[in-house]
């Protein structure tokens, strides 16, 4: 066998930064409310990622490639060219992105067929087993979907950056961040059984978090937290350009062993060294 044939597949992914309205004024910024990121610690049980904080999201799924009637109204090809995919490749990521939305914190990102927003009362009215059914498998998305009269709302998305796991690892993936408002009268339910915990944070305090030890980042995460901390505002956020040029960071060969190859990598071995240093659990 190749070492080419050794190499695991990469797999698409996708994770959203949810977004809220902060009320913690900026130090730097009189009068400036930076927003708030639902942020989940996934469990230690985990086969990837284990304990780490992060956002929600997940692999990309067969059952993701959702009927065409669903997508009336959105502009794959539009979504394509920004995500740097084929229509239906891109619609498979949006599609994806909903859907771990949903099974991960209950939080519906849809829309009626004239654009309303869902209901929460609906989203709220759903058999108690319907989130953990979709993740089995057990119940279809797109049916759900359908069975609604509902349609994805990938509109709020805002495209922010790519990233694509190291060679070497054991899982790869090739995932794709957005950002998104949190939508009106709905709030992150019961976690799947993928969290520990949950909260909502700024960039800041992350990044804080991180660097006393309280919380682990992984590069993609902490490089999200680094680009929102200067904002002031949601809608700030919001404008944020992005990018969906791939980042790949690599790991160093020699010991220590490190990554890098990404955006300001000397700054997160830095601030990982100070969470190390910290003693914390």
């Amino acid at each position: 066998m190749t070492t080419t044939d050794a190499m695991p597949p990469i797999a698409r992914a996708a994770t959203v930064l949810l977004l809220r309205p902060g009320t913690t004024i900026h130090p730097d910024s009189p009068g400036a409310r930076p927003p708030e990121v639902f942020t989940i610690t996934r469990s230690t049980k985990l086969a990837f990622s284990a304990g780490v904080s992060a956002f929600p999201g997940g692999r990309i799924d067969p059952s993701d490639e959702l009927p065409g009637r669903l997508w009336e109204g959105t502009d794959l090809a539009a979504w394509g060219r920004l995500l740097g995919l084929e229509p239906d490749a891109a619609g498979q990521v949006l599609a994806g992105v909903v859907r771990e939305t949903y099974e991960e914190t209950g939080i519906l990102l849809a829309q009626h067929r004239d654009g309303t927003p869902v209901d929460a009362a609906l989203v709220e009215g759903l058999p108690a087993d319907t989130r953990i059914r979709v993740e089995r498998h057990e119940l279809d998305f797109g049916a759900l979907l359908t069975d609604l009269d509902l349609r994805p709302a990938v509109s709020g998305l805002r495209p922010a950056s790519r990233w694509i796991t190291p060679t070497g690892q054991s899982r790869r993936y090739d995932t794709f961040f957005f950002l998104t408002p949190l939508p009106r009268h709905q709030s992150p339910g019961t976690l799947s059984f993928e969290g520990a915990g949950s909260r909502w944070t700024t960039a800041r305090a992350a990044l804080e978090d991180f660097r006393s030890g309280r919380h682990q980042l992984l590069p993609p995460t902490w490089a999200q937290f680094r680009a929102l901390e200067p904002v002031g505002s949601m809608q700030e956020a919001l404008a944020l350009p992005g990018t969906m040029e791939p980042v790949s960071p690599a790991v160093t060969t020699t010991p220590p062993q490190a990554l890098v190859g990404f955006p300001d990598h000397e700054a997160y071995a830095q601030d990982l060294a100070e969470g190390l240093a910290s003693g914390q659990p």
